[in-house]
Order: C-alpha cells, then sequence, then structure tokens
C-alpha cells in the first residue's frame, strides 16, 4: 500500500485528474507507435476505472467503454455495463456504433489476483485470448488491437496466435509499468484476418 500511495505515476495521475496510473501507459504507447487519430473508433474491453478511456477520449477517438464493473461517466465515451462475451451487450455495443467499423480496440484487463502464480497466469491469459477473440470479430481490416499480457507460461502461444492475425506484432513496456512486474502489452497492428 505504501508503494502504491508514494508512487510516481499515482502521483501523476492525481494531481493531472486520471483514473489510474495505467493512463500514462496508454499514453506513452500512443505517443511512440501513433496509434489514435481525431474521429477513429476505439472500444476499451475491461475500462473501469477508466483511465484509458480517458486517454483515448482527450486523442479525439470516439471511445466505447465496456466493463462488468461501473464506471463513472467520461465526456466522450459511450459506457456499456456487462460481460463483453454476452449476446446482449454485443448487440448494445453494435447499436451504439451505428454500423461504423472500429479502428482499435484497447484492453488493460487483469484478472483477481489469487496469489497463486499458476491460476493467475491462466487466468490472465484467459482474458487476452478473448480480447483477441474480440478483435478478430470487430476490428476493420487493418484495424490495431492493444493488449496488456503477463509473461508467463502460455505466453508465446499467445504471441504466435495474435501473429496469425496482424501483419506485425510489437512488445511494449512503457516506463509507467513496474519493473518487478510481468507485464507487457502487445501491439498488433494491421489486423489480416
Amino acid at each position: 500500500m505504501r508503494e502504491h500511495v508514494t508512487d510516481h505515476y499515482v502521483k501523476r495521475a492525481k494531481s493531472e485528474g486520471y483514473r489510474s496510473r495505467s493512463a500514462f501507459k496508454l499514453i506513452e504507447i500512443l505517443e511512440r507507435d501513433r496509434l489514435l487519430r481525431p474521429g477513429m473508433i476505439v472500444v476499451d474491453l475491461g475500462s473501469t476505472p477508466g483511465g484509458w478511456s480517458q486517454v483515448a477520449a482527450e486523442h479525439g477517438a470516439r471511445v466505447f467503454a465496456l466493463d462488468v464493473l461501473p464506471m463513472a461517466p467520461i465526456e466522450g465515451v459511450a459506457f456499456i455495463a456487462g460481460d463483453f462475451r454476452e449476446e446482449s451487450v454485443l448487440k448494445s455495443l453494435e447499436e451504439a456504433l451505428e454500423g461504423r467499423e472500429v479502428d482499435l480496440v484497447i484492453s488493460d484487463m487483469a484478472p483477481n489476483f489469487s496469489g497463486v502464480e499458476v491460476t493467475d497466469q491462466a487466468r490472465s491469459i484467459h482474458l487476452a485470448e478473448l480480447a483477441l477473440e474480440f478483435s478478430v470479430n470487430h476490428l476493420k481490416q487493418n484495424g490495431n488491437f492493444l493488449v496488456k499480457v503477463f509473461q508467463g507460461a502460455g505466453f508465446q502461444d499467445y504471441l504466435k496466435e495474435v501473429k496469425n492475425h496482424f501483419r506485425q506484432v510489437l512488445v511494449r513496456k512503457p516506463k509507467a509499468s513496474r519493473d518487478r512486474s510481468s507485464e507487457v502489452y502487445l501491439l498488433g497492428t494491421g489486423k489480416t484476418r
């Protein structure tokens, strides 16, 4: 808890009005890889508390955020409560999109950690697989996908699967990501199929 309270990025998030320190992870990736342009359609999977949605909206994107947890409103962000695997939630998203294609899917999802490494890693990979499946089904041709993944069992297989659907896959470890954390972000650019 002490580490969290004294964390540089936690303090910056508070002073700059972001809902989470993870906002700085997305900011760094966006600056490096120039993923967003005004008017793009972005879907934020597992959006709560909303740091990534805030950043995407600030870049002029039209953001559709989905989460099973509630999220306080953000200007420029349409929030849909529910599990993105459920038909009713997907129907709500499709209605909100009004026929527009998705340019970018972002996912900073992580499981509720149990402290059992094998279990936590399996849950993490499962969430990343769900995000990839969503992206394959909803991204437009040449669309992009950014997902948090924890390195460990299943990571290499997951990386290969992402490469099956995108022209290029890059691994990113933003400065705001704690050094001791095994988290990295996979960026798939140019959806092929």
